[in-house]
């Protein structure tokens, strides 16, 4: 088994000391640094007009942050608020009727947002996997699972497919790969589950109600059908005692983290300094090394925003959704470097446990990895860097850290192969 080794108090609080009054130093040099070079020539694409009632202009690189927060904001808190608002109806009338409520209005929102074309694209794929699951053949399944998947990710069939999306807008083409690849994992987790159970005779008006689950439909994260399905179809759902406090609390922290991304988006650019090489060599290095520092976590809140909003919905809905990815910064050992947790635990259930056995010898063991890492791929989307990230986290993973435990490799746990799949 691996080791873990918790930091004692007094160190930790010595170190969170030094970690603060470091990134403070850094900040004051990256403020000063977007202070200089918020006029230049190279600066004017991505910092646009912001805050003028203080004169900060606002750096605007990430397109889809820009985009959730801004024209589309509007969009996203009226879906999701109709989607709370229906559901509270439904649980106070008919709560045996709320799985059905939830795909009906998953259903429209999704045909409202992308189109009617869109969404029968998506009910193609249901269909063909589900009748995939009624013979019973995970082999099958899984292939017909993976060709699919393969189908958003590659040309020319992505491109044959992205045909079917009618009008354009801005986040389109985010929100046609999201909810497509989303679509194909939530189809082939319920096809596993039906050969798994047989005699549970799941139908295909569980799989529509489990898809189009619109919090979870066009960005995730990922429920393992079986989970999703023992849970939502709890007639009378109870909730624990400090439930409420602590969803209010994950909607306090995901408002709190929108206004942190925004302030630093308006007062430190941390995403338009690098893209000018000859500006940022001229920083000093505390400033170089807050931005780094900045962007390396920058990708994590991102992440932790967009499913804390959407965890704290499925909380009000019942639901116990995978957590929010940890803080990179947090990181101690291997077997913790998870980013995407529903997609880990995906891959872990049907792919590298499932092969891998009991994770005791080599061949098993390297078998499992590597066919983990090629689905990983696929679901990045493969390139030239893709492969290179795979090829050396695949056989890096396999190095034994320990020779001294039992077991082989680094993983402290079955469950514990960690992909990072931002």
């Amino acid at each position: 088994m691996g080791i873990k080794t918790a930091l004692p108090a007094a160190e930790l609080g010595l170190y969170s000391l030094v970690l603060s009054g470091a990134l403070a130093y850094a900040g004051r040099g990256l403020l000063e640094a977007s202070q200089d070079g918020a006029h230049r020539k190279a600066f004017r694409e991505s910092v646009r007009p912001g805050w003028e009632y203080i004169g900060r202009k606002m750096d605007v690189a990430d397109f889809e942050w820009v985009m959730w927060f801004t024209s589309f904001r509007n969009v996203i808190i009226f879906a999701l608020s109709g989607h709370v608002l229906f559901a509270k109806l439904c649980t106070m009338v008919a709560p045996q009727l709320r799985s059905w409520m939830y795909a009906v209005y998953g259903a429209l929102a999704v045909m409202g947002t992308m189109g009617p074309w869109y969404l029968l694209l998506l009910l193609g794929h249901c269909v063909g996997l589900y009748v995939a699951s009624l013979l019973g053949q995970p082999w099958l399944c899984l292939g017909l699972g993976l060709a699919s998947l393969a189908s958003f990710k590659m040309d020319p069939l992505i491109s044959w497919q992205s045909g079917f999306v009618a009008g354009t807008f801005d986040l389109q083409e985010v929100l046609f790969h999201g909810g497509s690849s989303f679509t194909v994992l939530r189809c082939t987790s319920f096809a596993l589950e039906s050969c798994a159970h047989p005699d549970r005779h799941y139908s295909l008006a569980d799989l529509l109600k489990y898809n189009f689950y619109l919090p979870f439909f066009f960005f995730g994260p990922i429920m393992t059908f079986d989970r999703f399905h023992a849970q939502v179809s709890q007639v009378e759902p109870v909730r624990r005692e400090g439930e409420l406090w602590h969803i209010r609390a994950q909607a306090g922290l995901s408002v709190v983290a929108i206004m942190a991304v925004d302030i630093f988006f308006h007062f430190f650019y941390i995403l338009t300094i690098p893209s000018d090489l000859k500006f940022a060599n001229r920083l000093p290095d505390s400033a170089l090394a807050g931005l780094a520092y900045s962007n390396l976590v920058y990708d994590w809140v991102k992440a932790a925003v967009l499913f804390g909003v959407v965890n704290t919905v499925a909380c009000l809905d019942h639901l116990d959704p995978p957590q929010p990815p940890k803080c990179i910064t947090a990181l101690y050992v291997f077997a913790e470097t998870h980013f995407d947790r529903g997609i880990n635990d995906w891959l872990c259930k049907y792919v590298y446990n499932h092969i891998g056995g009991e994770h005791s010898t080599v061949i098993p063991e390297l078998a499992a990895t590597v066919a983990t890492f090629a689905i990983t791929t696929l679901w990045l989307g493969p390139c030239d860097i893709v492969y290179l990230w795979s090829f050396l986290n695949c056989f890096g993973s396999l190095l034994p850290a320990q020779p001294s435990l039992s077991g082989w490799g680094p993983f402290e746990h079955p469950q514990a192969l960690q992909v990072h799949m931002s």
